[in-house]
């Protein structure tokens, strides 16, 4: 039992010491944001996605890119489409909310929703998602 809580506590504990660590030195700590990738059927859906994650602070901007080639397989089959990508710059501690929020409004059956931590990066823009996304 104290291992699986010590398991689950970690993200907490984790996301409490890099805040701290941040606070203290005044430096960015690698993994506090991230970037989140999703995919989209098209421009409408793309911009109504986008508009919801910011309306609900998930986020402190979204980039809505062009149309893109792509290929996969669905259901056993290759498949090729043209899709709109969101890049979604966020807390990393806000990527679970923000994943099941797209999930509930995406009309994909599976969307792809994937994040990568950001590493380093502009202070000013790295400070500005921290001031537009709530802590949790």
């Amino acid at each position: 039992e104290v291992v699986t809580l010590s398991l689950l506590m970690y993200p907490v504990l984790r996301g409490l010491a890099l805040q701290l660590h941040s606070a203290v030195t005044g430096s960015y700590v690698s993994g506090t944001h991230s970037i989140a990738f999703v995919n989209c059927l098209n421009e409408q859906i793309a911009k109504d996605i986008a508009r919801a994650i910011m309306d609900k602070k998930l986020a402190a901007y979204v980039n809505i890119l062009p149309k893109s080639s792509a290929l996969y397989f669905w259901k056993g089959e290759l498949e090729e489409s043209t899709e709109i990508l969101l890049l979604v710059k966020t807390r990393t501690s806000k990527i679970g909310e923000l994943s099941d929020y797209v999930r509930s409004i995406h009309p994909f059956e599976i969307p792809e929703i994937i994040s990568l931590p950001i590493d380093q990066g502009n202070p000013l823009y790295l400070k500005s998602i921290e001031e537009s996304v709530p802590r949790d």
